[in-house]
């Protein structure tokens, strides 16, 4: 059970993805389809999706008419090539909307954003969603901190701040309030935390707190997922 949990917490990522289908971020399909009609994605539009995972969003893009291809440390998409966000492959003024879809929150922020606003053409699109706290960053073990992308959550009110000190113009945010609370119900039943961790001991009780802690911070609100376009 041990090497389980281990293996789990080393690429939780692949873990989920093999547990609960589609996007393993909230609103999955229907997010994405929104933020990309958000960011005047369409016929011709070159677009890049960094961390672009199984290349589910970009196969939405392509649907919508835009020639889409995507950057992931570990590339298993069509069309996509290693690579990370704050080092990006691109000439500048190349693309004109660059996705990342709960992904920043685990690279250097600012200097990802400042890769991504070379990368677009002037009036460029920036269409991001990710993790935010509403102060601190719940107190929970460090693996689970990675495991569901905390390791890197920033007061919403700070993101916004450092996409405009790298040079965009926030146009419009959503909260994805609900779609959180749904998307920790969905790993909720696929997931049987006091099975894995209840046999585990001190280190297993330790973790099932933080899970609860961190369930408990999603329901009050101190932990949210917000997606952004702005403008370069």
């Amino acid at each position: 059970m041990a090497g389980l949990l281990d293996a789990m917490l080393a690429n939780p990522w692949a873990t989920l993805d093999a547990m609960v289908e589609g996007p393993l971020h909230p609103g999955g399909r229907d997010a994405t389809a929104e933020l990309l009609a958000r960011a005047e994605v369409g016929e011709g539009t070159r677009l890049v999706d960094v961390g672009c995972g199984a290349g589910d969003a970009l196969a939405l893009a392509r649907d919508r008419g835009a020639g889409a291809w995507g950057l992931d440390r570990s590339p298993g998409a069509d069309r996509a090539v290693r690579g990370d966000a704050a080092s990006l492959p691109l000439r500048g003024d190349s693309v004109d909307v660059v996705l990342a879809e709960c992904v920043l929150c685990l690279t250097d922020l600012p200097r990802a954003l400042s890769e991504a606003e070379r990368a677009l053409v002037s009036g460029g699109r920036l269409a991001l969603s990710d993790v935010v706290v509403t102060d601190e960053r719940p107190d929970i073990p460090a693996e689970l901190a990675r495991a569901f992308c905390l390791t890197g959550a920033r007061q919403r009110g700070r993101l916004l701040e450092r996409i405009e000190d790298a040079g965009f113009a926030v146009e419009h945010t959503r909260d994805h309030r609900e779609d959180l609370l749904a998307m920790r119900d969905r790993v909720g039943k696929r997931v049987d935390y006091e099975g894995l961790l209840g046999a585990m001991g001190e280190r297993g009780r330790e973790l099932q707190t933080g899970v609860a802690d961190l369930e408990a911070a999603i329901e009050d609100g101190h932990v949210g997922y917000v997606s952004v376009v702005a403008r370069s």
